[in-house]
């Protein structure tokens, strides 16, 4: 690979040099600045509390288990937060991980060599592309649609997002993988059994891997919503495909600096072996996760159903504001995650770059995630309720 230029854009340069100038006046006395980007529980007042679960398991800290899967202890937990969910997903289908993104390595070396593809969303989080390239992959993308409700439909709004499963069709030869984000970011898709039903198909058909990235799975808004795991247990047939879960405690326990994900793997019976055999293989080369976060796994997994409930209400307050002010002509429904979607119809880089020096407010440009057409914004719903309601305010005046 040859070396990247990483020289900053002219845009995201010019973002930076407005940032720096809001700072200024703000610490000046002038109009502070709301960020309504922020993705970290622990920048909002919203940690979890780590100290009772360090007490709890400390001793474990200076044990070290070199199974290429993880601790079973570890491992064990998870699979109860599975269930507690009413997933039906053994220890043995847990690989444990340093992150979601190292669990995207990992698929990247087991099933793919160099030059080969793999299926991603657009628009679509740009991690995915980065993940990609350092694996001297290409990505191809499929489309999620923005769809208007049909008379019947029982949707919160008028305007959501669809997977466009045709799109998938002009998919290349060497593909090997399609990701699925499941609450999708950022637009807050959840797949539905239909569309679960196709893209399975679809992997059957062209023998592809499918990885489900569900790690904004716990939060949904809408009651109707499944976490694709459940479809497994509708129908008789088993899917002939593999299909492999990601999540983690960065978003289960909004613990990002614990460092501890997973793959959840199905297999078809006669792939089962190799594929477990395959992922173990690539996992043992590092043995990255910590015994500190395998032992916390356990006392964090068993508070996360407490923790989501304070991120959740934190989540419902803000969608409610953001409802408020935008329809959903202008903010297409959210059927879960930490984002939104707003179309305000204008330039992405000008709307962005005006927000921010006139409003001292910064949003996420459309275009940083690759959305077909103009206009939009992606806005966090993490943010203090106080500051969340005044960055509308403001976006909106």
């Amino acid at each position: 690979m040859k070396q990247k230029d990483l020289t900053p854009t002219p845009f995201f340069a010019e973002l930076e040099r407005a940032k720096s100038d809001v700072q200024k006046d703000a610490a000046a006395g002038g109009l502070p600045l709301i960020d309504m980007t922020v993705s970290s529980p622990l920048r909002v007042g919203l940690p979890f509390d780590l100290e009772p679960a360090v007490d709890a398991v400390k001793a474990e800290f200076n044990l070290w288990d070199t199974n290429p899967a993880g601790a079973l202890k570890a491992r064990e937990a998870v699979a109860k937060y599975y269930q507690e969910r009413g997933g039906n997903i053994s220890a043995d289908q847990i690989l444990l991980t340093a992150s979601t993104s190292e669990a995207y390595s990992i698929l990247f070396k087991a099933f793919c060599n160099p030059g080969d593809a793999i299926l991603t969303p657009v628009p679509g989080y740009p991690l995915l592309d980065t993940l990609a390239e350092l694996e001297n992959l290409e990505c191809y993308p499929y489309f999620l649609k923005l769809s208007r409700s049909g008379a019947g439909k029982e949707r919160r709004g008028e305007f959501h997002f669809a997977l466009d499963t045709d799109s998938l069709l002009s998919a290349p030869a060497n593909a090997r993988i399609l990701l699925l984000v499941c609450p999708h970011n950022p637009t807050g898709h959840s797949v539905s059994l239909s569309e679960w039903k196709e893209t399975v198909r679809f992997c059957e058909e062209r023998n592809l891997v499918l990885v489900v990235d569900e790690v904004f799975g716990d939060y949904s808004y809408d009651a109707n919503v499944r976490r694709s795991w459940q479809f497994l247990e509708q129908g008789s047939e088993k899917p002939r495909c593999p299909i492999v879960w990601l999540n983690g405690l960065s978003k289960v326990c909004g613990s990002p600096q614990v460092k501890l994900g997973w793959m959840a793997v199905y297999a078809p019976e006669d792939m089962r072996e190799s594929i477990h055999e395959t992922l173990e293989y690539v996992a043992d080369a590092y043995l990255s996760v910590s015994s500190m976060a395998q032992a916390l796994a356990t006392p964090l997994l068993a508070e996360s159903a407490n923790y989501e409930k304070r991120i959740q209400e934190r989540l419902q307050q803000n969608l409610a504001a953001l409802r408020e002010k935008f329809p959903s002509k202008y903010c297409p429904e959210v059927s879960g995650g930490w984002y939104a979607v707003v179309r305000l119809g204008d330039n992405d880089e000008e709307l962005t770059l005006r927000l921010l020096r006139e409003k001292h407010v910064l949003v996420q440009p459309g275009f940083f995630f690759d959305f077909e057409e103009d206009g939009w914004i992606v806005i966090s719903l993490l943010q203090e309720p106080a500051f969340f309601a005044e960055g509308l305010r403001r976006i909106c005046s």
